[in-house]
């Protein structure tokens, strides 16, 4: 076999998945931030592009990577966890296992992961939502860690997993939408003649990955968010979040949805070309 063919069959180590995350989550962290805060206002009046611009004027480029500790650790703890169950079960699946075997292992993995990271993500989207508080009314967490222990010493362990359910109901769809789908359309372009397995065919998969995503996991977002930036007692469970929600109509649920795209799109597409590459040039042959 040439040099080439020995990286097209080498597979990814099962913690793969979490360094290509973290990567990525270094250079989408401000539309990650962007969308939070979008989403989290009930009104709705500023456009994407009015709040980046608020921000800046008002604090500083750099507060675009608000809470980026946090965002790390979330990619870290939750990223982790759904692409190593992931890649560990697809190793154990038969060779001829259709594409219902892998949305399930994947929606599994992402359910998970979901719940791994939960604490790391109420600290990720608290710390992006203070760039819209006045001052006197901001958490200022130091850090990701600072945020933890925190939450647990001034609103108890329990508090840290708030919006679990949303998160990891989240996480099984978001897994779905960018693992499963991007395994298979990659699989699709392979048996044509005009892909092979290189950057192009990753790009190309990746962001139709990334779009299904998108769409799926939008309404959960917007719900995770919500309870997760909450005043402990504002909601009494879920249902009052839906119904909360609910009173901006329909669309309610997708605020945030083009920043949301525009930014899982390039996270999707950079963490699988980072996987890709960390794969066919570390990884190992079975």
């Amino acid at each position: 076999m040439t040099s080439q063919e020995v990286k097209e069959k080498r597979i990814s180590r099962w913690y793969f998945g979490g360094l290509a995350s973290a990567g990525a989550a270094c250079c989408t962290h401000p539309l990650d931030l962007l969308k939070v805060t979008l989403q989290t206002q009930q009104e709705g009046k500023l456009s994407m592009v009015q709040l980046t611009g608020k921000i800046v004027r008002q604090q500083g480029v750099l507060a675009l990577y608000n809470g980026i500790s946090a965002s790390l650790l979330r990619q870290l703890t939750y990223s982790t966890a759904r692409f190593g169950i992931y890649e560990v079960g697809k190793q154990s699946l038969d060779s001829n296992a259709g594409f219902a075997a892998k949305v399930l292992l994947a929606g599994s993995s992402g359910f998970i992961g979901g719940i791994i990271g939960t604490p790391a993500d109420m600290v990720n989207v608290r710390m992006q939502n203070d760039v819209k508080l006045p001052p006197e009314s901001r958490r200022n967490y130091k850090n990701a860690i600072d945020g933890l222990l925190r939450v647990r010493r001034e609103e108890g362990t329990k508090r840290l997993f708030s919006g679990a359910i949303t998160a990891s109901s989240r996480g099984f769809m978001m897994t779905v939408g960018q693992i499963a789908f991007y395994d298979q359309v990659k699989m699709f372009l392979l048996e044509t003649k005009y892909f092979k397995d290189d950057p192009r065919t990753h790009f190309v998969s990746s962001l139709i990955a990334g779009a299904m995503a998108t769409a799926l996991t939008q309404p959960l977002d917007v719900l995770k968010t919500r309870v997760m930036n909450s005043k402990h007692g504002e909601f009494n469970g879920l249902w009052d979040v839906v119904k909360f929600t609910a009173k901006l109509g329909p669309q309610g649920f997708f605020k945030g949805f083009v920043p949301a795209f525009v930014r899982l799109g390039p996270q999707t597409i950079i963490t699988f070309l980072l996987l890709e590459q960390l794969r066919m040039n570390f990884g190992y042959l079975k």
